[in-house]
């Protein structure tokens, strides 16, 4: 499908599955480069929107290694709240370990802040975030992106995990909103 129509917005096609894999890999071999011969991380995904890309990247990881689940939130629409809140934690003991957060996307960093904060507490060795897509012109953070699938221009999109109030997420391939 080169276009789609979700609720009342129209997006076309910005991505491919094949271009989305092959980003996945680069994510991945870079992981595995870094990690190989040390302890494994544990894999902290980020739910709703990266379960698809976690999926994903777990296959090609070579490491022994753990996956959890938190689930926060801080979009309403195609606009941020600006107001992350907990649903579901964190169940995993951290303390010492290396721990890398798996985003779907990083845009503000509003949630990424968030979620890092609450994880600092908890006393990890280290946390590192990997993401499939990369807002750079959106980004507000302080902390350094690690692992980066592919830059975006700061544009709404969704598929492959992404949404618009609840819709898209099953799409294989990406699309970006039509103004």
């Amino acid at each position: 499908m080169s276009r789609v129509t979700l609720h009342d917005k129209e997006f076309e096609l910005s991505m491919p599955k094949q271009d989305i894999d092959r980003y996945v890999k680069g994510v991945a071999e870079k992981i595995n480069a870094d990690y190989k011969g040390k302890e494994a991380p544990i894999f902290l995904s980020i739910l709703n929107g990266s379960f698809m890309f976690t999926a994903d990247l777990l296959r090609y990881i070579e490491l022994q290694s753990k996956v959890s689940f938190l689930k926060l939130s801080s979009y309403q629409g195609t606009t941020t709240t600006g107001k992350v809140r907990e649903l579901i934690g964190l169940n995993e003991d951290i303390k010492g370990k290396s721990v890398i957060v798996i985003e779907d996307i990083v845009d503000t960093g509003i949630t990424l802040e968030n979620i890092i904060t609450q994880l600092e507490v908890k006393e990890p060795a280290e946390i590192k975030i990997a993401t499939l897509l990369y807002k750079p012109e959106a980004y507000k953070g302080t902390r350094n992106v690690d692992y980066v699938g592919k830059e975006i221009p700061n544009e709404f999109i969704v598929g492959y995990g992404l949404d618009y109030d609840n819709l898209g997420r099953n799409l294989g391939d990406i699309y970006t909103v039509v103004d």
